[in-house]
């Protein structure tokens, strides 16, 4: 929905029809940039922290989980001033079955993916460009589980996911 190319399409003045003007466009992609180096920090710490309990390999019956959040926390230089956006009480859909295999991590990764492939149609120009569609459908969309979804990426995008555009979009580049 923030994309100018759509909005200029359809978010237009009720009474004149004239598509929303580009400075109120840039206006809101800055509001939309606000705090996100704290978000991005608050939520990678709590893919780091799960990431570091999923690797301990075994532990005490009297472990206590708030010590080891504390320590592992200090250790990574956690900025005082910045919290967990969620604490390990709210990982319990990541411990209660195995039927959801992923970590925390997996959303940042899941917007590193987005944002790359997006990129991918911002290369071209046309946001709409449909060739560039076909191979996303043919790649991404409908191959399912029938290849393994870093090749699927790769074969989309002729290399490895690249981080870069994941920090452009949230304005920390």
């Amino acid at each position: 929905l923030s994309e100018p190319a759509v909005l200029k399409e359809h978010a237009r003045h009720h009474e004149t029809g004239e598509p929303v003007p580009d400075e109120l466009l840039e206006r809101l992609k800055a509001a939309s940039l606000f705090n996100e180096g704290f978000a991005t920090v608050e939520y990678t710490a709590c893919a780091l922290l799960d990431m570091a309990v999923h690797s301990l390999s075994e532990y005490d019956d009297d472990f206590d989980l708030a010590k080891f959040e504390k320590e592992y926390l200090e250790e990574q230089g956690m900025p005082q001033g910045i919290v967990m956006r969620h604490r390990p009480a709210h990982f319990a859909h990541l411990f209660a079955s195995s039927a959801y295999a992923a970590g925390y991590y997996v959303y940042q990764w899941a917007q590193v993916l987005d944002n790359d492939v997006f990129a991918a149609f911002e290369e071209t120009g046309d946001v709409f460009d449909p060739e560039t569609a076909e191979k996303c459908r043919k790649y991404i969309y409908s191959s399912g589980n029938t290849v393994a979804p870093q090749e699927l990426f790769k074969s989309f995008r002729g290399r490895e996911p690249d981080i870069s555009f994941f920090l452009k979009h949230k304005g920390l580049v």
